[in-house]
C-alpha cells in the first residue's frame, strides 16, 4: 500500500514559511494492516492533519505499510532511501521494527523522527545525532505507573508484557519506580490473544494488583478475559492499553482503570484543544495518543523546515533540537539524547455519553527524563 501526498494540495494553512532551498521528502513506514493497524493509522492521520493544516508546498510525504513485519520494514526503508531519495523517515510503531530500521537509516545520513517506538537501545549508548523521539522513551509511562502504584499502596504486583524490546523496557520501567514486591513476572507472545494460562497464574500468585502492557488487540483480549475471569484485583497499565481506539472495543471492562500517559484530550494547552477539535472534524472520531504523537512529529518537522535547509544536516539538526512548535502536550523539550523531557499524567477510564474515554486525575511525574540519557555520548 502506497500513498504520495503533496502538502500543496492542502486546504488549510497556519502561516509557516519554509527556509528550504529544496522540498523535503518524508518516508513514513507504519503499520496499516494486520494486528496493530489502528495504531499506525492514527499516527498517519495525526501526521497528515498537521501537513494539511500547514499547506507547505515544500513537503512531500510517501506512506508505506510495514504489516508489522521487520523484514518488510527493512525492505521499505531501503527503497525509501535508495529509490525514493527521502530526507527524513518516520512512522514506525513497534520497537523491534525500529531496531531493524533506525540504526541503518541514520548511519546513511538520514533523519529519523519517531512518533512512537522508543527502545532503550536507541536512548543510551545507541543514540544518534540524527535520531529524535517525539513520543517518549519506552520505559517512561511504565515508570510513571510504578510511581502511581506506590501512591496507591500496592505492595505485591503481578506484571506482564509481550516478549519484544518494548515489553522488556516496560517491565524494567515499572520496576525502576515501583517499591513493592513482584508476585509474578511474565513475557507473553507478541500478538497473543488467549490469556487463560496467564490469568490462572495471576489468580494463584497472591498479588494485590496487576500491571500489564499489552498494546492494540492484545490489550483488548486481555481486559475482556480478565473481567470474565472474576479476578478482583486492581489493574494499572500504560495508555497504550487504554487508548481511544482500544476503549470502544473493551467497553465496560475498562471503566475506572487508571493508566499513565504523557497526553490526554483534556490537557489544557491551546494547541491540544485545537488539535482535538480539528481531528474530530477531519476524521469523525476522537484522537488517540498515537494520533497526537503523529501530529506533534509533523509539527516538529515543519518547525525545523521553517528555519533550516534539510541538506544542511547540522543546521537542520539544531532546528529540530529547538523543538520550536506548539505541542499538544503543552511544555515540550528534548533532552541531550533527543528524547522528550515531559510531564506524565494519571488518567481514569470514564464514559462520556456512549463514548469510552479518559480523563486526567493527577500527575505521576513532572518534567521527567529517561534513565539512559547519561549513556549517550552525543
Amino acid at each position: 500500500m502506497k500513498f504520495t501526498t503533496m502538502a500543496a494540495a492542502a486546504a488549510l494553512a497556519i502561516g509557516l514559511t519554509s527556509a528550504q532551498a529544496e522540498p523535503v521528502k518524508v518516508g513514513m513506514i507504519t503499520t496499516l494492516s494486520g494486528g496493530g493497524a489502528g495504531l499506525g493509522i492514527d499516527v498517519r492521520d495525526g501526521f497528515m492533519l498537521a501537513v494539511k493544516q500547514a499547506g507547505n508546498p515544500d513537503l512531500e510525504v510517501v506512506i508505506e505499510d510495514d504489516q508489522r513485519k521487520p523484514d518488510i520494514a527493512v525492505q521499505l526503508a531501503d527503497k525509501m532511501v535508495q529509490s525514493e531519495k527521502v530526507d527524513v523517515l518516520t512512522g514506525i510503531i513497534w520497537s523491534n521494527l525500529a531496531m531493524a530500521v533506525v540504526p541503518a537509516v541514520t548511519a546513511q545520513g538520514k533523519f529519523y523522527l519517531s512518533p512512537n517506538a522508543g527502545p532503550s537501545a536507541l536512548a543510551g549508548k545507541g543514540c544518534h545525532p540524527n535520531y529524535f523521539n517525539v513520543a517518549w522513551q519506552n520505559d517512561n509511562l511504565h515508570e510513571a505507573a510504578g510511581a502511581y502504584a506506590n501512591f496507591e499502596g500496592f505492595k505485591n504486583s503481578f506484571i506482564l508484557a509481550p516478549n519484544y524490546p518494548a515489553g522488556k523496557d516496560a517491565l524494567t520501567g515499572y520496576k525502576r519506580m515501583y517499591q513493592g514486591d513482584v508476585a509474578g513476572e511474565l513475557y507473553t507472545k507478541l500478538g497473543q490473544t488467549d490469556y487463560a494460562a496467564e490469568l490462572a497464574q495471576i489468580r494463584a500468585s497472591g498479588a494485590d494488583s496487576v500491571y500489564f502492557f499489552l498494546p492494540g488487540g492484545m490489550g483488548i483480549s486481555f481486559l475482556k478475559q480478565y473481567k470474565d475471569s472474576g479476578i478482583d484485583l486492581p489493574v494499572v497499565g500504560p495508555a497504550f492499553s487504554f487508548d481511544q481506539g482500544i476503549l470502544q472495543a473493551v467497553g465496560d471492562a475498562a471503566l475506572g482503570v487508571k493508566n499513565t500517559s504523557q497526553w490526554s484530550k483534556d490537557i489544557e494547552a491551546p494547541a491540544n484543544k485545537a488539535f482535538v477539535e480539528a481531528f474530530q472534524a477531519e476524521y469523525g472520531r476522537l484522537p488517540s495518543l498515537y494520533a497526537s504523537q503523529g501530529f506533534d512529529t509533523a509539527n516538529l518537522l515543519l518547525s525545523a523546515m521553517a528555519k533550516a535547509d534539510v541538506k544542511d544536516a547540522d543546521a537542520f539538526r539544531a532546528a529540530l533540537e529547538e523543538a520550536d512548535f506548539a505541542s499538544t502536550r503543552g511544555n515540550f523539550k528534548f533532552g541531550p539524547n533527543h528524547h522528550p523531557i515531559q510531564d506524565i499524567y494519571v488518567r481514569e477510564v470514564i464514559k462520556e455519553g456512549d463514548v469510552y474515554t479518559n480523563k486526567i486525575i493527577g500527575k505521576a511525574l513532572t518534567s521527567h527524563a529517561d534513565a539512559y540519557w547519561s549513556e549517550c555520548s552525543m
